[in-house]
């Protein structure tokens, strides 16, 4: 997912590689690159949603593959990237290659999670994931552990010297791959997996900011593209204002949709839509000054923050928001400390996976942007007239203001002149990637053809909608190539 620039200070991601491979029993060559094979082994160590060890499902192997740290310097250091892999069951057609967004999303540990998602395109693809370069096992951005700190700081934290000691940790722990980690870097380690496959052309599905992903490849190789679909399209040509107006847009959207389908079903949180608003938004505000214990932690303003979007991302976890909000509303804000959690990566044993943090080192890394606290506070007033919940106190919390690595805007030019028709998944009801975007990318693409899904959520096609997974299935599987202004209904 494209996490929402309130946010922006921080970022959440962290996996741990594929174990110690046992002897590895099968592999692939990586033709005229140099970079090897892929040796294919059982996984060891993926993690699951709740971020416990998960047992890998039956035909689930990893592996890894070195790659440049500087493809300007192909022949130096190289890094492994962490892949997964789970083999096709019927008449192959080639490997699949997905990713789930973030920046900085696990692609090993939620493929493994949610590989029955995908079981129609299993049945003739080979579908891979992997930790992107600078996430988790492929050399994941580490920052200390501060991060309990700076995600609930207590009441009287000065949260610049915050953002500005975690920059500094990001870089006393990662500075290695930190120049490293930007999009275009990770769509050049795109085209070493698709030539280590043995794949003419790469097949691709990206979710979130893995359509960024997606379309920087499609500029960089148009010829190499296969079947692409980006679902939840992100406009990297929006500017730091756009986006944090554009999301707090989106997500002030989804939470209206929401109170109105929780007072259509006798709502705990109030009788009416504007009085389900108010109550959340006011509980959330008294958070600042009442922060609510659970255990030996506390919802604070930061954690209740993010605990409220989470649901808002999927229609299917609405009532976890109304539950969840109406039982911390009595004292117990267990549910909510949870949601938070699942949002920033952090596990049950107090470490957290590298999300956030790789989070911040791609997005730092994608933009030459670095505004200032007086162009966070315009942008903060904007929001607070938009969406509350998304609102921060200190606006000199932006962590690329102090980021130690300067950014470039090269992953912002997109043009795919020349590839195969790449197939673009809008939601009108998305909150994190707003459907707006998906008409801004598919012209940037060139060669894009949009496909609009009238429904709720944040990537359409785990919505489980009829039209929309046969219309998607359809194109990666038998090359059907959607017709203008197709529409699915929700």
């Amino acid at each position: 997912m494209k996490k929402p620039i309130a946010l922006f200070l921080l970022g959440v991601a962290a996996l741990t590689a594929c174990g110690t491979p046992a002897p590895a029993d099968k592999s692939t060559t990586n033709p005229g690159t140099g970079t090897g094979t892929v040796a294919w082994s059982a996984c060891t160590d993926l993690i699951g949603p709740d971020g416990k060890p998960l047992t890998p499902g039956p035909g689930i192997e990893c592996g890894k593959l070195p790659v440049p740290l500087d493809h300007a310097a192909p022949g130096g250091e190289q890094i492994d990237l962490a892949l997964i892999r789970i083999k096709a069951t019927g008449d192959r057609l080639g490997s699949l290659v997905f990713n789930f967004g973030g920046p900085g999303g696990s692609g090993v540990d939620t493929l493994a999670a949610a590989a029955a998602a995908f079981t129609n395109l299993g049945t003739r693809y080979d579908l891979v994931s992997f930790d992107p370069r600078g996430v988790e096992r492929s050399s994941g951005v580490r920052c200390g552990d501060g991060l309990d700190a700076l995600f609930a700081p207590g009441q009287d934290a000065d949260l610049d010297t915050l953002a500005k000691d975690f920059a500094a940790a990001c870089r006393q722990h990662s500075a290695k791959v930190l120049p490293h980690v930007g999009t275009v870097s990770a769509a050049k380690d795109l085209d070493l997996l698709r030539a280590a496959f043995g794949d003419e052309q790469l097949n691709y599905f990206g979710f979130s900011y893995g359509t960024h992903l997606g379309a920087v490849y499609a500029t960089h190789y148009p010829k190499n593209v296969g079947r692409f679909v980006l679902d939840g399209a992100y406009d990297p040509q929006v500017t730091f204002e756009e986006q944090a107006v554009t999301q707090s847009t989106g997500f002030a959207r989804a939470f209206d949709a929401f109170a109105e389908d929780c007072v259509a079903q006798s709502c705990e949180l109030g009788a009416d839509p504007a009085t389900v608003r108010r109550t959340v938004e006011d509980f959330v505000e008294g958070l600042k000054t009442e922060p609510i214990k659970v255990g030996d932690r506390e919802l604070t303003y930061e954690l209740g923050q993010l605990a409220v979007i989470t649901p808002l991302y999927a229609k299917q976890s609405w009532p976890v928001l109304e539950q969840a909000t109406a039982a911390a509303l009595k004292g117990n804000a267990t549910i909510l400390l949870a949601l938070a959690d699942s949002y920033t990566g952090r596990r049950p044993d107090g470490t957290y996976s590298t999300m956030m943090t790789s989070h911040t080192a791609i997005m730092c890394a994608d933009t030459s942007e670095r505004p200032t606290a007086a162009q966070l506070e315009q942008v903060n007033e904007r929001i607070k007239k938009i969406f509350p919940i998304l609102s921060y106190d200190d606006a000199a919390t932006g962590t690329c203001m102090h980021w130690p690595v300067p950014g470039d805007d090269a992953a912002k030019r997109i043009d795919a002149t020349g590839s195969a028709p790449i197939v673009v998944v809008g939601g009108k009801g998305d909150p994190a990637t707003p459907y707006q975007w998906s008409t801004t990318l598919t012209k940037q693409l060139r060669t894009g053809v949009l496909v609009t899904y009238e429904g709720e959520g944040h990537g359409a096609y785990l919505t489980g909608n009829g039209c929309l997974t046969r219309t998607v299935d359809a194109y990666l599987i038998d090359g059907k190539v959607p017709g203008a202004g197709s529409t699915c209904a929700a």
